[in-house]
């Protein structure tokens, strides 16, 4: 099972995903290709790409899911009275 999970947010406007300024707290971002400003920050950058992050979430339950299946059965192996489909 993977350890870590990246995510590109990406611009709404342009779609570009690397061109980012922002200050320290990340409450203000700008897409630097198409100069679009995201006055509500990382949040709201956050919001518009609620699809992207939906989907490595569903990745990640997978991946979950397969990896406690594999343990359980590694662990009950041998054991006649538990068996797994």
């Amino acid at each position: 099972m993977k350890t870590e999970y990246s995510i590109k947010l990406r611009c709404a406007t342009c779609g570009c995903d690397d061109q980012f300024e922002f200050n320290e707290d990340k409450s203000y971002v700008k897409c630097t290709f198409c100069n679009r400003e995201y006055l509500g920050g990382i949040e709201e950058l956050q919001e518009l790409n609620i699809e992207t992050l939906k989907e490595v979430k569903e990745q990640f339950r997978k991946d979950a899911s397969k990896y406690i299946y594999d343990e359980l059965k590694k662990a009950f192996k041998g054991n006649k009275y538990i068996k797994f489909k």
